[in-house]
């Protein structure tokens, strides 16, 4: 089995690739989903970030107040940083386990997005990584319509690499700026690429050290 990393910038359309690719019946988890989970009020996490930022930072019901926690820890690097030491180690052993049951399941190829792939060198335990990009002024229009001050969308930029040091080092790197079709075509490139067999004393069909190129349809 071969696990491809699907990161990008924020905006730039990893939740609409991932949401392609299961349509494909490929299994798909997501870093940002186990981001909540392992906040619950019945997990060991929320309490170590309550004790960390305050109890304010918790709604009437125990739950956390995401907004709260955003804007603290996207304004303060500090802080983010203490998160980041609370949540990441958890959410990386979430999805170690979704790969391991996908091995179990016998699939052939799974998929994790993770946003900040390289930021927390999760590309070590994937066989090939792939950067969902689109330009500066799509991405901030995007951003844009969720409401986000420009403020809001600075401080969220802050905290991962900007998208052209992930591009470097991804080994694909699908365009979003097109239509749904358009950026299907190119994904199915990638996981037909990926997935192609190895050919007996040739070269692995995916590696790292190669630069990353951008998928033409």
């Amino acid at each position: 089995m071969k696990v491809l990393g699907l990161t990008g910038g924020i905006g730039m359309g990893k939740s609409t690739a991932a949401s392609i690719l299961r349509q494909r019946g490929l299994p798909v988890t997501d870093a940002d989903d186990l981001s909540r989970q392992v906040v619950l009020p019945d997990r060991p996490a929320l309490e170590e970030i309550r004790r960390a930022f305050g109890p304010d930072i918790l709604n009437s019901d125990g739950s956390l107040c995401r907004e709260k926690l955003g804007r603290i820890v996207f304004s303060n690097p500090s802080s983010r940083r203490i998160l980041e030491e609370i949540t990441h180690p958890r959410i990386r052993d979430c999805w170690l386990r979704q790969i391991h049951e996908w091995r179990e399941s016998n699939f052939s190829l799974g998929v994790v997005v993770i946003p900040l792939l390289f930021e927390t060198g999760a590309q070590a335990e994937l066989d090939a990584t792939i950067c969902i990009a689109c330009s500066a002024a799509t991405q901030q229009t995007r951003l844009a319509s969720r409401g986000w001050s420009s403020e809001d969308i600075a401080g969220r930029l802050a905290a991962q690499w900007p998208v052209d040091r992930k591009i470097e080092r991804s080994d694909f790197t699908v365009w979003s700026e097109g239509t749904l079709e358009i950026l299907a075509a190119q994904l199915d490139r990638v996981v037909s690429r990926v997935t192609q067999p190895i050919e007996p004393g040739g070269p692995a069909p995916v590696r790292r050290e190669w630069p990353s190129f951008f998928v033409s349809i």
